[in-house]
């Protein structure tokens, strides 16, 4: 049976402004794509990055080409070898995913022979400000189990010192997405540690993980823009303790699948991360946090407006919900 693609480009608003040492977005700009074979419709959402060299415009092309083996029945078995890990392949995958499980009329997770997802709470992020503001946002959040610090190398300690004053029970992740020198990162651990920081992100650029080699982790380093699929793990061995699994650079659940059982093998810490996005783009992701230990997947709550049904279920909370997806 001819199946119907549909691809969508959407611009949700955000609550508020939100800024890494990157730069700053009021928006997030995302991809839906439906595919719908009959009366059945599997669907999925992916956010493209431009730190990685995508736009929504090359994400739109990318899908594009696969429009007629989509209609004619592409599998994601044969997806990996038609595009490249991305926001393109990761929206086909988790589509393909939906629309088989609602076929089956079996959900994603028993097809996957998995236990059903429980509740998880996810960190919630503090976008990156001056100290006093970073510390007004955290009292903002109330009781958190798991914080996020969005930082860059300025006002390092002095932000980690005043946000664990007003959340002295909170476990911290600090990312500085790229922004510090292997210097600074050696000369803020000891400090960092005392603070209770339990995990660094992606402090050096990608092109410097190499340094991370020289010197003792204090505090486990996870990598993010030093990892996207499972053949990266021979390149970043030895030099991180962690990988954050997102869906949007793995290519879609098939590979973090992948990703999951590697980084068990290699005895590292996994996250299960995400871009700022729907509660639609979080839901595949929901089926990999199981015994991993971060979960970072507090898209929904950073946006103004999430989908129906949200799987927003309380303070940090998400829940499973196969009406969404799976």
């Amino acid at each position: 049976m001819l199946r119907q693609v549909t691809c969508q480009i959407c611009s949700i608003s955000l609550k508020k402004s939100f800024s890494i040492s990157r730069g700053t977005k009021t928006t997030a700009d995302v991809i839906r794509l439906e595919i719908k074979q009959g009366e059945i419709l599997g669907r999925a959402e992916s956010v493209p990055y431009q730190r990685y060299g995508e736009s929504i415009n090359s994400v739109c092309e990318q899908i594009n080409t696969l429009t007629n083996e989509l209609e004619n029945g592409l599998n994601r078995e044969n997806l990996g070898n038609l595009l490249p890990a991305g926001a393109a392949r990761n929206v086909i995958d988790c589509a393909l995913w939906d629309l088989e499980s609602k076929i089956k009329k079996t959900p994603v997770w028993r097809l996957l022979n998995q236990s059903e997802p429980r509740d998880i709470e996810t960190a919630l992020t503090l976008s990156l400000d001056d100290p006093t503001a970073m510390t007004k946002e955290a009292e903002s959040l109330g009781e958190c189990s798991l914080l996020k610090l969005k930082l860059n190398a300025s006002n390092v300690l002095e932000s980690v010192s005043a946000v664990r004053e007003v959340a002295p029970s909170a476990r911290i992740i600090i990312d500085a997405n790229e922004a510090w020198t292997v210097n600074q990162l050696k000369s803020y651990q000891s400090e960092l540690l005392s603070m209770g920081v339990d995990l660094i992100e992606q402090p050096l650029p990608a092109s410097d993980d190499r340094y991370l080699d020289d010197f003792e982790h204090l505090i486990p380093i996870c990598a993010d823009e030093s990892f996207h699929t499972s053949s990266d793990f021979e390149k970043i061995k030895g030099l991180y303790d962690c990988v954050n699994i997102k869906l949007d650079k793995t290519g879609g659940l098939t590979e973090a699948i992948r990703c999951i059982k590697k980084a068990e093998e290699q005895k590292l810490k996994v996250m299960i991360g995400c871009m700022v996005a729907s509660s639609l783009a979080m839901a595949p992701a929901l089926l990999l946090t199981e015994n991993n230990e971060f979960v970072d997947l507090d898209g929904p709550f950073l946006i103004a407006s999430d989908v129906a049904p949200s799987l927003k279920s309380g303070h940090a909370k998400l829940t499973y919900n196969p009406e969404l997806w799976g």
